[in-house]
């Protein structure tokens, strides 16, 4: 019986060796995203975020594709720069935005609706400035579902709409930065 001890605690040390073993083989592969490599030289995706300029995107005056746009703009801005100054720019990023919604689920009896989709489409293309090339030509759309609220709270269900707006453009800014984080990464 003594030996069954034995044999646990010598299992025991041995899939550990292996877990330290495996960690240790790994360790190298494994990089910070958006951090910087105090030990490499090389730019950080944090620095070449810092070296887009983002262009303002053209919507027409006074529509909710307009509020849109400005949303997108500030929130792509925000990410890639946190909310400070951009560095000289290297790369120009150009982004069309277009809005839209449509009706889910329509009240039998009013006919009205009773759930809508918030859709923001963005398309977008990042330019290196220094020979004009176009480097990333990309698309990023988010669907954003709500619900609206009966026909009395007229003013709810414009506030819900707003919110679905600003979802979708979160969600639009943020798959524009992954984006461009895999390019810089990867070059692809």
């Amino acid at each position: 019986m003594w030996w069954r001890k034995y044999l646990q605690r010598k299992r025991r040390w041995a899939s550990l060796a292996v877990v330290l073993a495996a960690a240790g083989i790994t360790a190298g592969c494994w990089e910070p995203l958006y951090g910087s490599r105090p030990s490499v030289s090389a730019e950080s995706v944090q620095d070449k975020f810092a070296a887009v300029e983002v262009r303002p995107i053209s919507a027409p005056q006074g529509t909710p594709t307009q509020r849109v746009a400005v949303a997108v703009f500030n929130a792509v801005q925000f990410d890639l720069h946190n909310g400070g100054a951009a560095g000289p720019a290297a790369y120009r990023l150009t982004i069309n935005v277009g809005s839209s919604q449509f009706t889910a689920v329509l009240n039998p009896t009013s006919g009205r609706p009773d759930a809508q989709i918030e859709v923001v489409d963005a398309s977008f293309q990042l330019t290196e400035i220094a020979t004009g090339k176009n480097v990333v030509s990309d698309r990023a759309t988010a669907h954003v579902d709500y619900d609206v609220p009966g026909s009395q709270q007229r003013f709810a269900a414009q506030r819900a709409r707003r919110d679905a707006e600003d979802r979708a453009v979160q969600v639009v800014a943020g798959a524009i930065r992954n984006r461009l984080a895999s390019y810089f990464v990867a070059g692809t």
